[in-house]
């Protein structure tokens, strides 16, 4: 898995700047204030910060901005840059500061002159998620180099707060490594033992083999992968940090490690972007290792559907009915809309097995979805308004864009089938409702449930704030803080 950049925390050392090397970072406030630090690397650098700030003054300095003063006279370091922050900044403002330190870091060790330990925690996962890069198959990339240093006036505050904000961040780049992952690489089976490798951090995991999802019934899942030579699995991921009798927040994640779309087969342009259609699976890999390591006081259950759509002799075909672990049948029109047959078996053995609190899945499941949203934001749908409003504020907090769509009667009736329970598609009118449609006639009564269709935002083809081209791994945050928020104990 792709490493965290190190990051150490020191007491405030003014004197270290006259030698320091790599890239120094300290913090003004919008008014153009400089703290200790700041005053003292002014100084060396022979007033070069204040002509700096007096310049950017006059057009007036925006909260969280960046800008750096490259080779300073009388400093040995490459660059300085200067950070905009008031006190009360909004944690996405301090986020976007770090991820903007992250972003210009290079190779060189950064050397972060936070003063207090307020703003440490946020600022540095911002510069730590912005470092990622994924180089796993590029056989000429050197290694990463060069550290983050925080010098600040209480370190060992500073790194109690900023150690379970670290936790998510390597959460989120354990999601980002398995959708950038390609598909000869990451098989179902590979796939499975990633997530088995968790049991160290001291997660249960179970890897439910086919013979096994067979007994069960899970025949809409297992039809999706009938066609390929890759195993379909079922991961099961426990993690008991809450009270021993406390019912379990239940996480599914749609893992299709490849979609060609089976005999309904995709166009070819575009294809190879179908590795990331595992990304469900993934954004849950990733919450189940950020909560591990921050040791959450909360019960948490991760089940990911692994399986891999192929088009071959054994593949099920446009027109066959399946049966689901549920008992209700399945008319298959497209080969194409699978998530949802793998989702279905998933949640229904989840709400069997667990009986859980809540219920949220996540997938790349529609195309419509980016239609109606774009890539800006995840489409939330929803049968319990205090589940998902407590999301959607959570999903704010952490900045990542999530958007409540219908439900209703209406979009459901689309989905009758003349010769079984229902049919897998709607038509293209509101397909991403139609295939949450489908996903709720396997929440029990009495389940809160939370769908969240991330086909948008999963994988991106430019830079975001946080992260640079490819997995975003958004989600992570985002959950972790609603288990923090709703469903830890004290």
């Amino acid at each position: 898995m792709t490493s965290l950049t190190p990051v150490t925390f020191v007491e405030t050392d003014i004197e270290r700047f006259a030698e320091q090397r790599g890239r120094i970072a300290i913090l003004v406030t919008p008014d153009g204030r400089l703290d200790i630090a700041g005053r003292r690397v002014n100084r060396l650098s022979k007033g070069a910060v204040k002509r700096a700030l007096e310049a950017k003054t006059e057009a007036g300095i925006k909260e969280g901005e960046v800008f750096t003063l490259a080779y300073p006279a009388g400093m040995a370091v490459d660059a300085v840059d200067v950070v905009c922050l008031s006190r009360n900044a909004p944690a996405e403002k301090v986020r976007a500061a770090g991820a903007a330190l992250g972003k210009n870091r290079g190779k060189a060790s950064l050397l972060i002159a936070a003063g207090g330990a307020r703003r440490v925690a946020q600022l540095v996962m911002g510069a730590v998620l912005r470092d990622y890069q994924f180089n796993a198959h590029k056989t000429s990339a050197e290694a990463r180099e060069g550290t983050i240093e925080v010098m600040c006036s209480d370190p060992e505050a500073a790194r109690e707060a900023a150690a379970p904000r670290l936790a998510v961040a390597e959460g989120c780049f354990m999601t980002r490594d398995l959708v950038n992952e390609p598909a000869n690489v990451l098989t179902t089976t590979e796939f499975a033992n990633r997530l088995a490798e968790m049991e160290s951090l001291g997660l249960k995991v179970e890897v439910l083999e086919e013979d096994q999802l067979a007994k069960l019934g899970m025949r809409t899942l297992l039809a999706v992968g009938q066609g390929s030579a890759s195993p379909s699995k079922v991961v099961v991921m426990q993690w008991k940090g809450g009270a021993k009798d406390a019912a379990p927040l239940a996480l599914i994640g749609k893992g299709v490690v490849f979609d060609t779309g089976g005999i309904s087969l995709k166009p070819a342009a575009g294809m190879e972007d179908m590795t990331m259609d595992m990304g469900g699976a993934g954004t849950v890999a990733g919450v189940m290792r950020a909560i591990a390591l921050r040791k959450a006081k909360a019960n948490v259950v991760g089940l990911v559907g692994l399986v891999e759509n192929m088009p071959s002799g054994t593949a099920i075909r446009p027109g066959d009915v399946v049966k689901s672990m549920k008992g209700d049948t399945v008319e298959i029109l497209n080969t194409d809309a699978e998530g949802r047959l793998v989702l279905c078996d998933v949640m229904w053995y989840a709400q069997d097995r667990f009986a859980p609190a809540g219920m949220i899945d996540l997938a790349t499941l529609t195309g419509a979805i980016i239609i109606g949203l774009g890539h800006e934001n995840a489409g939330v749908f929803s049968n319990d308004d205090a589940l998902c409003n407590a999301f959607l504020k959570a999903a704010q907090a952490e900045d990542e864009g999530a958007w409540r769509m219908p439900l209703g009667k209406a979009y459901d009736d689309m989905l009758k089938s003349p010769i079984a329970d229902m049919k897998n598609i709607g038509g293209r009118p509101a397909g991403s409702i139609t295939a949450a449609q489908f996903l709720q006639r396997f929440v029990k009564d009495g389940t809160p449930w939370v769908h969240l269709d991330i086909a948008g935002v999963a994988s991106l083809k430019t830079d975001t704030t946080l992260a640079p081209k490819g997995a975003t791994g958004w989600g992570v945050r985002a959950l972790d803080r609603l288990i923090a928020d709703k469903f830890e104990t004290e």
